[in-house]
Formats: structure tokens, sequence, C-alpha cells
């Protein structure tokens, strides 16, 4: 393809009618041969039909009318590479051994190569198999005329076919013509089946096959025997190569004898077969091995030791080892033949090559003679091969698309049987490289483990030729690359601008503008021509373009322009996807010219005999004004006699005396540059002194006729010029609806009455307004004209293409948006979808471009080999192109229209066509949990329908619920699988999964999220072990809940011992508690001083790991001292508790625990809510570890209900005598008599509240009240704590031979384990009094007892203790400050009671003799009794 740019045109010198291209081969003297181009506008010709690799050169000459203009520069180019045509010559091959021939050959004369020799190839082919051919590339040796090369590696004693061919970078040149030769003879292989039959006491006969590598032509064989040991005994035989066996005599009876046996050719004696056997005895079948051994594990090979069977009396010939493949799912495969080993009876281990690596084998093992093989042996132990580099690479590298810097690439992923190693470890890297050679070479590394199938390589240049290679990789190394697959990255805008832009003005109107193409590098596409852009300088309105077209066209004219002025240049090279950057702006002013006329000439004075005139310079000077000549005479019939004067540049005014009175004269004003004198400017003038200001023009109007897209004529008449000539009109617009009057146009020549208005918008509404000015001044406004719309122009802006996406294997989805408002001009009626195939050949394709492109740069493409689409609304923003070829890759732009025509095109867009991403996801998907770290997922695939294409495989999205950002991962399965395990997961946790299907062409839709939880587990250790209030005998206990759960919390253990004997004994003790709410436990019966060791399990399906913690049961140092001097006061309904602070210690004191107990019975408890009435009770303050000296022993009053009052009796009484007599009186009424029984009720307790009275009927500060669930003592208000649930005590279950060996009475337990029983009391039968907020389970540990006077102290309580009316209940108090729960163990002199901390009620015990009332709790032994 020869483009040039027309001469410029100074230099034409005449009408240019065409060109004429003449071209010949360069550096060669001959005719030329000639183009005749008879068009003008064509600058561009195909030449065709030249020779390969051939260098041209090329001249243009235009030619006129006159004729045949001059030769441009020659050109020199050579033609594309083309593939040789001449095989090499003189090719010689000659087998030099067994497995090698040589070639020698010439290279093909050079004008047949046809470009640059790449080298030679050196093809063997098997006579009989032509289609196993062996190729060798030879690297051409410049230098000498001769070529030699070698093939290897050829079976020996062979017939072959070998031909050589030369090659360049566009293919291989034809072959030489085939020559026949066969490879040397060589020694033989072993023979085959060596046996033994006729076998007597002093003869036998063996026999044998032939080898069956012969390698060569059997001459004979020889056979020898001997016993062993004993040298004088061997004898040998030479037999003839017909004989296949060989009766041996004179043996000695029953002797062991070797015989080895061996064939002949004329190379010499081939493998020799052994084998040994024993006169008079008949050889049999083998034992079988046993003992087998596997060492030296290596990727792919393994030593196996084994002990030998028995031989069965004669030789072992071969060893047969069998090997099994066992799967990670257990499966196993069928047992083959993996290795056997010849002729080495004494072996006892064999090396075991070929193995996979990172496979899990198991071999067995066969012993063979020349009767047989033995029976199989055991299976050895499963073994697993080391890891190793991958031994192959990804097939099917395939571009999936390009962009302008990246190419997506998808590949078939390795098998998992090919990774080697293990799949976490497994991924893929890329290489990439420049085809031209330039730029380093690129790796790029996919770590999505072995399953991944696609990538994107970025960062790379637009329009480039790559070579890409894929190999796979993992932790021990990489594997083979794979063939190289070239892609084209996609065509872009020129990155670069032109460079040697030069400017010159060649006159006042043309400048002329030259540069330097574009490197190569820069171009990045097909360059398709150069643009100018051009403007005034410091002008706002929008620049000028013109375009030079081809890639070649490096000059151009600018015409038209304004003389001498300053113009700002740039130019750009464009391609089809746009404009490259634009080069620096040059300033060039172009020539000066003569000037324009003089503007606002006016006479504002003027009288009998004298006129003054003032002018203004001309609007366009055209140059350096150097003067002006002001010219004037009457304006008569007769000649005129002009009278001229010169005035200077700087002058704006002249006084004219001398004239006559009454009459007219004409003034001409003309200024003056250095080229000459400029347009006139005439105006009339008549010397009077009446004059007034003009009347402004009327019937102003703008017929429908005159109204355009961007301009309208106006019309009007002239008014009253006032007795003084009219100078010009001022034109003043007004857009609608909400525009301000501006003046549009200052200078309409005063003798006009019509004038276009230009610069208008289209379909914009206007009014428009005039006045006229004369010598005194401007007449007033002329009345608007109505409203006039400017009519329709086409769109500016197309819609930008924002997607272009295959739905099916022939249709694609456009995306757009609309374009702006402002730029429709009207009103859009829709849009245009032009969309054609690309072509694959890309000089064909340039070549439809340039043709394309003669006249307009982008828009003519949109009609070359076109098809478009009309979408006939404007409000769609997308729309289904159908019925595309499969396998096509189409370009697309897009237009908006109105009524008026199109826009100009939007940007090509590119798109492959023939595979789409699955429009539908995986059906019937189902996720099941198979075990606390696994879910297995199953579906069924796409419908066929839906599938657009041949699916690959399915990705798997799972992630952690209300935690998909952080933890969602993605798994890839490929056909036919459909069916996974996802693993490593969270034990009991709720996952969700989605599944999408993908093809070559992207991932088709998610299905629905679908979920399941994972099975539950051990949990993790509990969080924190931690311990308070530590005293001499007690301590709190409290720990955190697991980190990780992993499943439903359905309790703790608690195991606790001394760290070192305590007299001679160590007691452990566990304590098992139900429930997870409850995380703290008070355990007493520490002994003062030792060191215990506490740790704590979780409990789900099974324990947890345990935590572990130590504590001295004795006082912290730094706590503070006993409260002391403390006493107790007695009111009716409350007891008043005073004491005196102790040591403070080593921080203020931050609280007191008051404990109580029953007269002297039980353990101290903390001050409990609920006080066992008339029962003597024991108080001392605990402001520290150490409680202070309890106190003496008071009975708790009984305040007296109000129903045992003598005014609700009588009340009472009286309102039961009113009904009597109500009743009475109406029995009487109807005739009858009867006798009435009156029944009495018992007492009804009240459970509102009931007051303490204590017996000596004083009252106490602090009230011991026994309410129910919804009352809320002082104490607990004062306190700011909660009361924690408290267990059933029968729900406590004693382990460790539960209360087995007594000690006085009493149960003494080693290791106590407490369970909860479930209460026995439904949900159902509990009423809204007895609980307003439920409680959770818990769990609750009993004293562990050794006194026999508390033993059975539920047995000891009083026999008039009356049942509590209603269950227990607990309520939250809602503070701040709270403090943990604790449950009491206690494992020595307990006496009942239960630890509660500050503020927390006690449970109240009821009688067990009594029936219990629902929801209440059973007492246990070792209670102490509170109501």
């Amino acid at each position: 393809m020869v483009q040039w740019q027309p001469p410029p045109e100074p230099q034409l010198n005449g009408v240019l009618r065409g060109y004429v291209l003449r071209y010949r081969l360069a550096g060669l003297p001959g005719d030329y041969q000639e183009k005749n181009i008879s068009s003008p506008e064509t600058n561009y010709c195909l030449l065709k039909d030249l020779i390969i690799w051939t260098q041209y050169q090329i001249q243009v000459a235009a030619f006129t009318g006159a004729g045949l203009g001059v030769y441009s520069s020659a050109v020199t180019e050579y033609t594309l590479q083309g593939v040789p045509t001449a095989p090499p010559q003189e090719v010689e091959v000659l087998a030099i051994n067994s497995t090698t021939i040589r070639f020698t050959w010439s290279p093909p004369p050079q004008q047949f190569i046809n470009g640059i020799n790449q080298g030679y190839k050196l093809l063997v082919w098997p006579e009989k198999s032509p289609e196993e051919v062996i190729v060798v590339t030879i690297t051409p040796d410049y230098p000498g005329s001769r070529h030699t090369g070698l093939v290897s590696g050829l079976k020996k004693f062979n017939w072959y076919f070998g031909s050589t061919l030369c090659f360049t970078t566009p293919g291989d040149g034809p072959r030489s013509s085939p020559i026949l030769l066969q490879t040397h003879e060589d020694t033989p292989g072993p023979v085959r089946h060596l046996s033994f039959t006729a076998i007597l006491d002093t003869s036998l006969r063996v026999s044998w096959a032939e080898p069956e590598d012969k390698n060569g032509i059997i001459t004979g064989y020889v056979l020898w025997w001997e016993v062993p040991g004993v040298e004088s005994g061997r004898v040998e035989r030479t037999l003839s190569n017909s004989t296949l066996q060989h009766q041996l005599t004179g043996l000695t009876s029953t002797t062991l004898y070797t015989l080895q046996v061996a064939a002949l050719t004329a190379a010499g004696r081939g493998v020799v077969t052994p084998s040994t056997i024993s006169t008079g005895v008949p050889p049999e079948l083998p034992g079988s091995p046993s003992h087998l051994v596997i060492s030296n594990i290596s990727p792919r090979t393994a030593t196996l030791r084994f002990r030998p069977g028995s031989d069965g009396k004669t030789g072992i010939s071969q060893w047969i080892v069998e090997g099994q493949v066992v799967k990670d799912d257990r499966k196993e495969d069928i047992w083959t033949v993996v290795y056997q080993k010849d002729n080495q009876p004494d072996a006892d281990s064999v090396e075991i090559p070929d193995l996979s690596p990172f496979t899990k084998y198991r071999f067995r093992m066969r012993q063979a003679n020349i009767v047989g093989s033995s029976n199989i042996s055991a299976p050895s132990r499963l073994i697993q091969t080391l890891q190793d580099a991958p031994d192959s690479h990804p097939s099917n590298l395939t571009l999936l698309s390009a962009t302008q810097t990246s190419l997506r690439f998808n590949w078939k992923p390795l098998p998992e049987t090919e990774f080697n190693s293990s799949p976490e470890t497994v991924g893929y890297r890329l290489r990439v490289w420049r085809t031209d050679g330039q730029g380093e070479d690129r790796t790029e590394d996919v770590e999505r483990e072995g399953g991944t199938s696609e990538t994107t390589v970025e960062g790379l240049n637009p329009f480039t030729q790559y070579q890409v290679q894929i190999q796979a990789y993992n932790s021990i190394g990489s594997g083979p690359w794979s063939h190289t697959v070239a892609a084209l990255t996609a065509e872009s805008v020129p990155s670069g601008s032109p460079v040697n832009v030069t400017t010159e003005a060649v006159s006042s109107t043309r400048i002329l503008l030259k540069w330097s193409p574009l490197p190569q590098a820069q171009k990045n596409g097909i360059i398709l021509g150069y643009k100018v852009i051009y403007n005034e300088k410091d002008s706002e309105g929008p620049p000028s373009v013109q375009v030079a077209e081809g890639e070649g066209s490096v000059t151009l004219i600018l015409s038209g322009l304004k003389r001498y002025t300053v113009y700002e240049l740039q130019v750009l090279a464009y391609t089809r996807m746009g404009d490259g950057p634009q080069s620096g702006p040059l300033l060039l002013r172009t020539r000066e010219d003569v000037p324009g006329p003089p503007v606002r000439m006016v006479f504002p004075e003027v009288r009998l005999s004298s006129v003054r005139v003032v002018w203004q310079p001309p609007t366009n000077p055209n140059g350096i004004i150097l003067g002006y000549q002001i010219s004037y005479c009457l304006d008569s019939r007769d000649p005129q006699r002009w009278t001229t004067v010169e005035v200077g540049s700087t002058a704006r005014q002249f006084t004219v005396t001398g004239l006559s009175s009454e009459q007219a004269y004409v003034f001409r004003l003309t200024a003056r540059t250095a080229v000459g004198w400029g347009e006139e400017q005439e105006a009339l003038v008549v010397t009077t002194e009446r004059r007034e200001r003009p009347q402004p023009p009327r019937k102003l109007s703008v017929p429908q006729e005159g109204v355009e897209s961007r301009h309208v004529r106006l019309h009007w008449v002239t008014g009253s010029s006032g007795s003084s000539p009219l100078r010009y009109f001022t034109l003043q617009a007004k857009e609608l609806p909400n525009g301000d009057w501006n003046a549009h146009t200052a200078d309409i020549p005063h003798n006009g009455t019509t004038w276009t208005a230009d610069r208008l918008k289209p379909f914009t509404s206007y009014k428009f307004r005039m006045l006229a000015t004369n010598d005194v001044g401007d007449s007033v406004l002329s009345k608007e004209t109505e409203a006039v719309t400017t009519l329709q122009d086409v769109p500016e802006e197309p819609p930008v293409i924002l997607a272009v996406k295959p739905t099916t294997t022939t249709s694609v989805m456009v995306q757009w948006k609309k374009p702006n408002d402002t730029s429709i001009n009207g009103v859009l009626t829709g849009y245009r979808l032009y969309y054609r195939e690309l072509q694959v050949n890309v000089s064909t394709f340039v070549e439809a471009e340039v043709r394309a492109t003669k006249n307009n740069t982008t828009s003519a493409l949109i009609t070359t080999k076109s098809t478009f689409k009309t979408v006939s609304s404007a409000a769609l923003t997308e729309f289904e192109l159908t019925q595309l070829k499969k396998f096509k890759r189409y370009q697309i732009v897009m237009t908006s229209y109105n009524i008026i025509g199109e826009s100009p095109p939007s940007t090509p867009v590119e798109v492959s066509v023939g595979e789409a991403a699955p429009s539908v996801a995986p059906q019937s998907i189902k996720v099941s949990a198979v075990s606390p770290s696994t879910l297995e997922v199953t579906w069924d695939t796409p419908p066929l329908e839906t599938q657009n294409g041949l699916i690959q495989g399915y990705k798997i999205h799972y992630w952690e619920r209300d935690k998909q950002n952080q933890s969602e991962k993605v798994k890839v399965i490929f056909v036919p699988d459909t069916r996974v395990q996802l693993s490593n997961l969270t034990s009991y946790t709720p996952y969700l999964v989605t599944l999408t299907a993908f093809n070559t062409a992207g991932d088709g839709p998610p299905s629905d999220p679908r979920g399941a939880r994972t099975m539950q587990s051990a949990p993790s250790a509990p969080s924190y072990l931690s311990f308070s209030e530590v005293t001499g005998g007690s301590v709190n206990v409290s720990w955190g809940a697991p980190l990780t759960p992993n499943g439903q919390l359905e309790g703790y253990r608690i195991i606790y011992q001394p760290t070192a004997p305590v007299q001679g004994v160590s007691k452990l003790v566990t304590v098992d508690v139900r429930g997870s709410w409850q995380r703290w436990l008070k355990v007493r019966d520490l002994i003062r001083g030792a060191t215990y060791a506490f740790s704590v399990q979780a409990l789900t399906v099974s324990y947890g790991p345990p935590v572990h913690a130590n504590v001295s049961a004795q006082p912290v140092q730094g706590s503070p001292g006993s409260p002391i001097e403390m006493s107790i006061t007695k009111a009716a309904s409350a007891l008043t508790i005073h004491w005196s602070d102790g040591e403070t210690g080593a921080a203020p004191v931050t609280g007191y625990v008051i404990e109580a107990r029953p007269s002297d019975e039980g353990v101290w408890d903390s001050f409990i809510r609920v006080l066992p009435p008339r029962q003597p009770i024991r108080f001392r303050a605990a402001g520290a570890p150490e409680p202070s000296t309890p106190s003496a022993a008071l009975a708790a009053l009984s305040e007296r209900p109000f129903y045992e009052e003598w005014w609700f009796l009588l009340v009472m009484a009286l309102v039961g005598i009113i009904l009597i007599l109500v009743l009475v009186f109406t029995l009487l009424l109807h005739g009858h008599s009867s006798k009435y029984k009156a029944c009495g009720t018992g007492k009804h307790m009240s459970t509102v509240e009931e007051s303490v009275t204590l017996d000596n009927g004083g009252f106490t500060a602090l009230e011991l009240n026994s309410r129910t669930i919804n009352n809320k003592n002082s104490f607990l208000k004062k306190n700011g704590t909660r009361s924690p649930p408290r267990p059933s005590p029968g729900g406590l279950h004693y382990s460790d031979e539960d209360i087995c060996n007594n000690y006085n009475g009493a149960a003494l337990t080693e290791s106590t384990t407490l369970t909860e029983k479930p209460t026995e009391v439904s949900e159902s039968e509990l009423t809204d009094s007895d609980y307003e907020d439920e409680q959770p389970k818990h769990s609750f540990v009993n004293h562990y007892m050794s006194d026999p006077t508390y033993y059975n102290s539920w047995k000891r309580q009083p026999k008039t203790l009356k049942p509590i009316g209603s269950p227990f209940g607990y309520e939250e108090c809602a503070t701040a400050d709270t403090e943990p729960y604790y449950q009491t163990v206690v494992t020595q002199h307990s006496t009942g009671g239960a630890y509660t901390p500050t503020g927390q009620p006690a449970l109240t015990h009821v009688n067990p003799n009594t029936n219990p009332p629902p929801g209440s709790r059973t007492p246990v032994t070792g209670f102490s009794s509170f109501v």
C-alpha cells in the first residue's frame, strides 16, 4: 500500500487531474512499471503481484492538463516475507551407527528463500509408518556452504526415509526428495521363553524362542552349561539360526546345572539369558515372595525388599511387581504390573521406577521360573511417594479476550493426578513476551490453587503481538512450558504526538505545516491520518480541524485564514479508536495584506461650512495601519472633483472646512498598510444645522421561510433618518424564556433592509429588536418580533456505549448512556446500532479502512460493510443484537438521531461472539453437613438451552453467614463433577453457598444462597479462669465462655485438688455444672495455706481442652482486716447491725458482706433475703477475707397478718350474717325450708409480704422479707446487684460411690460429680404470678457433708413449718454494677445453706414432708430450711 500527499497549492500550476506512480526493483537497472491514478482525490495505491521479500523503489508524480509534473524522491521498501519456494540442495543422508543418521546439504538459492532463513528441519520417519515423523531443527550456518546435522535415537537395523527443508518466519518451505536408508546392525536382545523338558537323570531338552529385538540378521545361537563352582565342567555349543532347542546328554544325576543362551548377529553376541536346572528333578512352580518392606521412597521410585519364595528347583527368571493406587477417598484402583526384573535369580530387592509423585501405593509380588509364576504375595503397607514438580503443562491455552492493555486467557487445568503435590501448593505461571523482541519477558503467577482456569495479564502495550506460554508449578518446582500461543492486544489511540512539526505562512490566508510520522512504538494501531487543530490566539471559540488522511501524509496547507492573524497550531495522529495526544502548540502569524474599511464613520459636528468626521480603525486591519486618506466631493451629477487629505495612523477624526451650505457631500475613508491602500468606507453628509436622532426600523419580522437551525433572516423597513444619513443598525436578541437582551450584531449596513442573524442555537426560541444610528445618536428600540423558534439540527453527541455482553451464542446485549440534553438539538427520536464483522486479514482490513476514510475519519466506518438496527425509543438504554455469526468478532458503534439526521458515531467497541456466559444458575442445589468441618454440596447442571456453550465447570462461593466479606472463599470444580465437599470449615457454624456455572465466555448468574450448619465438635478451652474472695477456707471460682464453642454448650466440668498431698492425702474433686449460663462456683472446705490446682472444661458433644490455674487458700496480702465491735438492735420488723472498721489494708474499703446462719448449725452464708420464722439467727460482718466475731443468736419475729386483726374478723362476721339472712329470706319466698351446715376454711397465707418479727420485739434497719419474685428488698436496691437463679436441689447428682462410705452416718466423698435433673414442672403449669421472667437452665452444687449432725438436717425440721404458697422466682435488678454468680461447693463440715454474692437472695427451702407446689424446688440433704 502506497500513500502520498498532494503537492502544495502554489506548486500545482493548474487544476490537478491525477497521479502517476512508478516502481521497480531497488538497486537493479531496468524499466519502471507505472500505475495511472486518474482521480485527484485518491492519494493511495495498492501494488500487487510483487516479489516476496524484495526491495522496491517507488516514485509518484502529479499531472494537470498541461502535463506530468516532477516525480517525488524515491522511496525504497521491502515486501513481506514468505515461505521458501525451493528445498535445500545436494542432500545426502548416511547411517553412521545403529541409532544415528547424518544429513549433509547445501542451502536453497537465496532468491527462493523469500525472507530471512530461520533454519532447517531434518525429517526422519520409518518406512512403514510415515506418520511417525522425527523432526530435528538445525540453526543455519551462514559462513559455510555445506550444512551438517544428526538425527539420533532411531531403532536399530531399521529402514527410514530422510528429508530436509528450509523455513522462514511465515512457515516451512518444500521438502527435499526422501532418501531411503537402513541403520546399522547391532547385537541382539535376549532370547525368549527359555524352558526345559524331558528332564532325566543324565539328559534334558532346553528350548527357546527368537529374541524380540533382533537388531540385525540372526546368524546362530550359543549355548553353554556348567556345574556351579566347577570350571572344568563348562560345555559350550554353537547352533544354527534355525535351531531353537537342544538335547543335553552326559549329565550327572541329581546335579544342579547353570545354563545360558544368547543369540548371535554379525555385530556379535547378544544379551545372555541364564537359568538353573537339576537333573532328575523336574522343576515346579515357585513359591510366592513374603515380608515385603518398602524403603528409599522418592517422588518417582521406591525400593522394595522381600524374602524370596522357593525357586521350584530351578532358577528364578523373573520378578514381577504389581502396584495399586489408593485415592484419598479410599477408592482403590485395579492391580497392574509396574515393574519386571529379569535374569537375576538371587535378587532380594528391586527398585520400582516410573511411579507418580505424591501418590499412595501398595505393592505385591510374584516370582517366575521356567515353569510359570508363583502365587501373589500379601500386599505391602500403604506408602505415599514424595512431592515433585509437575510433569506436564496445562492444555488448550486460549485467548479469551483482548483489550488495549490486557489479554485474558483460559486453559484446561491439570488433572489432580498430575499435580504431583498437594492441591493447595499448585499454581500456574504465564510467560509473556513481545514477538518483535522488544521489552523484557514477563511472568504472571496465578496462585488460586490448581483448579484455576483463567487469568488476565495487565499492563501490556496496545496493538502489539505477544507470545504466551503457560506452565504449572508447585512447592517443589515448575513443570514444562506449553506450546507458544500468539495474541494481539486491541487497537488504541496513539500514545504519542507527531514530532518535528514546522509551520510556514505562505500567504496572508494560508499556512503550510510539516511533521514527522509517529514512531512505531507510539502508533498503538493503524494510523489512518493526522489532524491539524488551529485557532486564533486567545480566541474563546472552538478550534477548527483539518484532516490529512493516510499514515504517509506529513504535510498540510491551511487556507481561508484571516490576514495578519496569529494562529495557534497543533497536530495529532488518529486511529479508528480515536485521537492521540496533540503536539505542542506553535504560534504563527499570516502575512500582511491591505486593510479592510474603517468602521463607525460618523459626523458628530456639522455646520453650514464645515464638518467633523470621526472613525474607528478597520475591524480587519490585516497589518499595521500606517495612515488614513479622507476624500470628499459634492454629491452631484457633474463629474466629481475629489479633494484628498492624508492623516497619520493615530488620527481618529478630521475637520473639513470651506464647504457650501445646505449641500450634500460624499466622504470616503481608506486605511493603508505596507502592502497598500485598503477598502473604502463611503458616507453622505449634508451641511445643515437641522438634524435629529433617527427613527427605529419598522415592521421588524422573521418570516418562517427564513428560519434555519442556527440562523434566521430578519426583514424591516428603514425609518426616518432625522435629516442626517443613517450610519448603521444594531441588532439585539433575547433567548426565551429567561434570557437577557444582548447585542447580537452592531455593524449592520445602513442601507440594508434584511440581515441574517447567525450563531443561534438549534430548536431554541428567540425575540429580536433593532435600533438605528446616525451622526446625532441612536434611535429608540424598535418593537420586538414575535417569538421565533429555530429548527432542529442533527444531534452533536452520540450515546456512550457502557458495555457489550454476549447473551447467547449468536447475540449480544448493548448498553449505553443517553447523550446530554443540550447536545440533542431537538427532539431525540432514537438510536442506531451499526455493527460489522471484523476482517481476519489485516492487510485487507487496512485497505478497507483507508477507502472508507477518504472524506471523514471515523464516520464513514459505520457505513462500510456495516449493518444497523434502529432503536425507535429514546428512553431505552439497552438493545440485544441477534442473529450474529458464531466465533466471529464484531465492531459496534452507535449514533443518536432525530428527524434531521444522525449524530457522529460513538467510540467503537469490539466483542467476540460464539459463546456467552450461562444464563441460568445450577439447579437443585443441596447443602448438607457431613462432619464438624465439612459440608457436601450437590447440584444439577443448568438446562441445556441456557448453557450458551460448553460448560467448563462450576464456582462454589461459600462463607460464614453474616461474615461474607471476611470469610468468603471460592472453590472451582470442573465437569463432569456435580458434587463437592467443602472442608476445613468451622464447627457448628452456619454457612451460605452459591454456585455459578462458567464457560470460556465467563461466569453465569449466581444461584440463590443455600445454607447449612456444620456439626458440633468439642469446644475450645474457657477463655479465662480467675479467683476472687479468697479466704483460708473458701474461694470464688469464675471462668469465661470458650471463644469457639463449636456447638451448644451443655455445661462445664471443674476439677481441683491440692498441688501437694495435705497430711498424706490428695483429694481430687470433680464438679459438673449443667447449663451454659453459669460460669462461677463457690468452693469451700479448702485447707488453709494449701495451694490448689483448678481446671475447667466446657462441654458440647464432648469435653474440650481445659484451662488451668492455681490458687492458695489464704487471704491476699493487703486485704482489709475484720470489722470489730459488732452489735445488733431489734425492732418490730427490722434489725439494725452496727460495727466498727478494722484495718483498712492496702486500699480503701469498697464494701461489706453480711453472713448469717441458723443458730449454731450450718455454714455461714452471705446475707439471705428471707429468714426462717422463729428460728435463731446469728450474723457476722465480713469486710475482708477474714470475717468478724459472730453476734449473739437472735430470733426472727412473726408479724401478724391483717386477717388476724380484730377489725377484719368483725367485718367478716357481719358480712356473713347478712349473706345468711338474704339466703334465708330467698328460701322462704319459694316455700322451702332447709338446713345449712357452715363449713370452716383454713387460713390463707398471703404471699405479698411477710415481715419477720424477732423474739425480742426489736426492729433492725435491714428488712428481711419473705417476698416473691416481683419484690425487691432494700438490700438489693442498695447494693445494685443481681440475684442469680438458684438450681433445684433435686436436680443435683452425686457420683464417686455416692454416700457409700459413711463416717458417723455422713457421706464422705473423694470425687463428686454434680449434675442437674430436668424440672418436673412444665412451663404451662406456671402462671404469670409464678414467673415474670423465664430463667435459664442452671446447676447448683450442694454442700459435701461430712458432719453427721447435719447429714439428715431436713428430717429434723420443725413439723409445724408451713409450706410456702407460691413458687420462687428471681428478678434482675437493673443497676450498673453487677457481681458474678457463684455456686457453693462444700466438701467438709457443711451444715446447710448456700453462698450468695452480695445482695443476692438465697433459695428458701420448704418442708420435705409437705407436697411442694408447682414450680417449687425439692430440698436435698445438707440444705438448711429458710422461709
